[in-house]
């Protein structure tokens, strides 16, 4: 299937129905399954052979969807996981250990910052956050001798600034590291970090990739590109794991290693998995992304536009304004579009943004982002809102910051429920 258009990949990537089975893709809604030989069984818990054992590992359903999305994104495999914020956590745990440091921008969301702020925090892992606008050399300048990757997002949340890949994956790559790149606005339709060098992708497939708000989940995409023996630094892999009678990741698994691991070690051990049934609904959500991708992002273009020119909005971020300072950036990374966040001010600061939000008719205020309707939300008061003011600030996220996350519906009918909330 690699060999077709993104559009067709979307819709016909990850199940292929055999003869005489469901053309759509069923839910196997179980979580166990039957062999007819004891050796059979005993060669799936050594790796030897491939196959389903338990739902907790592995299930039929949810890997039809990691397959989609590693066609999707141009990678080797993938691994679903119960939440964004599982993938983030299992993205990272597969290659850090305590006493290890991880780099990341400062322009992420608020639940990846506290993630790494506070969890892993305690786990005795170790996070710097750099400026997403600052310099390569000063980029640099905060690698450590310790330091396992860098992390950072394609179009920032709720910021949305666009991210500089290519530069960001010669850095990681020059310090022997790999470059996870967290791709839940951008989705695969609109940028396929894996092309400018990053080496692994993380989504909330709650957002986009469902894109209907039924589905909580996430997906950790593996290009297969980084090589984890080469570099000397990541012995969690290259060396051999005694829980699978001393079986070395990248001796047994060659280029899969990392998301081997990531299935068979941690979400063995942790269990964060994704339901078959949020995977049936999240494929489904899945096929129409193209079609979705390209109407949010001509809607958010077209709305950006107008409030650019609003007498009551004081400043804003759309990639595709010319205004943006990532511009260019979007020009070389989101050919086909920029998705549909926008982050705008209103003069009167915050205590008028919430009046803003309190008058939407057809918007809604809701704890999320990146679904056919359109939704607002307050960040530095809601999704950011454990973040000091010095750490919103360091965020990109000012206090009169409202994030508007626009639907396909008809942008005419959104415009005039904008306006007329700006002007009351």
């Amino acid at each position: 299937m690699e060999n077709y258009s993104q559009e067709t990949l979307c819709v016909q990537a990850g199940y292929e129905a055999k003869n005489g089975e469901p053309r759509i893709l069923p839910i196997v809604q179980s979580t166990t399954y039957k062999y007819d030989d004891a050796d059979e069984v005993g060669k799936l818990f050594d790796l030897e052979a491939e196959g389903h054992m338990y739902s907790r590992i592995s299930n039929p359903t949810v890997g039809a969807l990691e397959n989609k999305i590693t066609v999707l994104e141009g990678g080797i495999g993938a691994l679903a996981t119960s939440s964004g914020q599982s993938a983030n956590l299992i993205a990272i745990l597969t290659i850090c250990s305590a006493n290890e440091h991880v780099l990341a921008l400062s322009n992420l969301y608020g639940g990846t910052f506290t993630l790494f702020t506070s969890t892993l925090k305690k786990m005795g892992i170790e996070a710097t956050f750099v400026d997403h606008k600052a310099s390569s050399s000063e980029i640099q300048s905060h690698i450590k001798d310790n330091t396992k990757l860098i992390f950072a997002e394609t179009i920032g949340n709720p910021g949305v600034d666009v991210l500089d890949i290519e530069t960001i994956a010669n850095i990681a790559h020059e310090n022997s590291i790999p470059l996870v790149v967290d791709n839940t606005f951008a989705t695969p339709y609109l940028c396929r970090p894996f092309d400018f060098g990053a080496d692994i992708v993380t989504h909330s497939t709650t957002k986009y990739l469902d894109g209907h708000a039924t589905s909580v989940g996430g997906i950790i995409v593996d290009s297969g590109k980084f090589d984890w023996e080469k570099s000397g630094k990541f012995p969690h892999l290259t060396s051999q794991d005694p829980t699978y009678h001393g079986l070395s990741y990248t001796e047994k698994f060659k280029e899969a290693a990392y998301i081997v691991k990531a299935r068979v070690a941690f979400l063995r051990d942790m269990g964060n998995t994704m339901s078959p049934f949020n995977a049936f609904l999240t494929n489904i959500g899945a096929e129409t992304l193209a079609l979705r991708m390209e109407r949010h992002s001509e809607n958010a273009f077209k709305i950006a536009k107008f409030l650019e020119n609003h007498p009551n909005v004081s400043w804003i971020n759309y990639p595709l304004l010319e205004s943006s300072e990532s511009y260019e950036l979007a020009k070389k990374y989101l050919k086909k579009g920029a998705s549909g966040i926008i982050s705008f001010g209103i003069k009167g600061g915050a205590k008028e943004g919430k009046k803003f939000i309190n008058s939407l008719e057809l918007a809604s205020l809701v704890v999320h982002v990146g679904d056919i309707r359109t939704h607002v939300l307050h960040p530095a008061s809601m999704t950011h809102r454990q973040l000091s003011e010095d750490q919103q600030i360091k965020a990109g996220i000012k206090p009169d910051m409202i994030r508007l996350s626009v639907g396909i519906e008809n942008v005419d009918d959104i415009i005039r429920d904008l306006d007329k909330a700006l002007r009351s």
